[in-house]
């Protein structure tokens, strides 16, 4: 039977295994093992990759607030009796909620 002092704690075995995974990763030139993509170390971009990535960040906003202009053109020239029967609907949803709320202790 073997003493406590001759078995190698599950401690010390992790910390050998770890320091044989770090070394045959350096010795196959590869990263140690897996790790998430936050703390990876950061690839530096050169100026025209940044200015690139900037021209189509701009492109893209630009384009939205287009189309958020187009959206509220398209809607601007109502009709007049479109204009009553929003009112008149608006008013009406928005005494409907106010008994919804005011009920609503009774529900």
């Amino acid at each position: 039977m073997s003493t406590p002092e001759e078995q190698p704690s599950l401690k010390d075995a992790l910390a050998r295994a770890r320091a044989a995974a770090k070394d045959i990763a350096a010795v196959l030139n590869e990263p140690p093992g897996w790790e998430p993509i936050w703390k990876r170390p950061r690839t530096p971009k050169n100026d025209k990759a940044k200015k690139a990535e900037l021209r189509k960040q701009r492109r893209r906003l630009q384009d939205a607030g287009k189309r958020r202009l187009a959206a509220g053109q398209s809607r601007w020239p109502r009709s007049r009796q479109n204009r009553i029967g929003n009112a008149a609907a608006r008013r009406d949803a928005r005494a409907l909620s106010r008994v919804r709320h005011f009920n609503a202790w009774l529900w």
